[in-house]
């Protein structure tokens, strides 16, 4: 059984309001325009300090883009308000293929030095050349479907370095072919749809290692959304922590109280660290609101304040 004084240590979701007062909050899983969310990384972080939470990472997908305009801005709203607490995380997502599932790597303080990033910057540059091609067939399949989507138009209305299938939805939207991005990913873009193209992915340890390689903090994001048994989960776990993997995202806006507890059980029985964050993209997942998610997501500043403690430990920077 897992100690209840660690799950209470860590999370604020269901307990009295009191309690819920005393704690601050941070949100350590976002998405800016630099990949598929809808808001400026500086607008993020302003939202995020405006919000009250205490510390924001910027977790885009397949990208560093964004983290340099983010940390200026929360920099500056520092200076502005210097009794007011505000961390900004410096991270990124790499998504990998495990199987018929994927798996979301997660890593958190990626370090400024260039020498440190240049192999990951330049696998980023591998997977986005991989993800034109790939946008490149959706819209083809599109056109051949009798749709007007041009890639050129997706790309400027991504505006970022990263196009993704978000933005494939908001054009059909935009051109009134879909009602809602859930139609236009169960008619188009989803798994069965008719414009589906699978992507190519890196297998998980290799995501793992080049995320540990440039000094970040590495986690497995939302493990339950993978949908595997508990055994495969177990045994994935096992050979990510050998390549670097530091933690598991338990609190996250799709994972319920259940997922939560084991999530805390494998942790604590792989020796791993716990992180937490609301997968916020915006207008993509309207529902998802930052450092809440669906309404009861609250990840605790002694979450953050835990994995820093590991990074100190081991002689790593913030």
């Amino acid at each position: 059984m897992v100690p209840i004084l660690l799950y209470i240590g860590l999370s604020a979701t269901g307990f009295a309001g009191e309690v819920r007062m005393a704690l601050r909050f941070v949100d350590l899983h976002t998405h800016s325009t630099a990949s598929d969310g809808s808001l400026t990384p500086s607008c993020l972080v302003k939202k995020a300090h405006s919000l009250g939470l205490v510390a924001l990472a910027l977790t885009d997908h397949d990208t560093l883009e964004g983290l340099n305009e983010a940390e200026t801005e929360a920099e500056t709203l520092k200076a502005a308000h210097p009794d007011v607490p505000f961390e900004f995380v410096r991270g990124c997502e790499l998504s990998a293929r495990c199987g018929p599932a994927e798996a979301h790597i997660l890593g958190l303080w990626i370090d400024r030095d260039e020498a440190k990033l240049d192999g990951l910057k330049k696998k980023l540059l591998e997977v986005q050349a991989q993800r034109f091609m790939r946008n490149a067939a959706i819209a083809e399949k599109l056109q051949s479907l009798g749709l007007g989507v041009r890639l050129e138009d997706i790309e400027a209305l991504a505006g970022g370095e990263i196009v993704a299938r978000p933005h494939f939805a908001a054009q059909l939207l935009r051109i009134g072919a879909v009602k809602s991005t859930r139609e236009a990913f169960e008619k188009y873009l989803g798994y069965k749809g008719a414009a589906y193209v699978p992507r190519e992915l890196m297998k998980p340890e290799e995501a793992v290692s080049l995320l540990a390689e440039c000094g970040a903090t590495v986690a497995l994001a939302h493990p339950m959304l993978m949908r595997c048994p508990i055994e495969e989960l177990d045994k994935l776990i096992t050979r990510l922590k050998f390549y670097g993997l530091n933690a598991l995202e338990a609190y996250h806006s799709e994972h319920g109280a259940a997922d939560e507890r084991i999530c805390v059980e494998l942790a604590v029985r792989h020796g791993l660290l716990l992180s937490g964050g609301s997968d916020f993209h915006g207008e993509s997942k309207p529902l998802v609101k930052l450092g809440k998610g669906h309404g009861s997501l609250r990840v605790s500043k002694a979450v953050l304040e835990r994995l820093k403690q590991e990074r100190r430990e081991r002689g790593l920077s913030f």
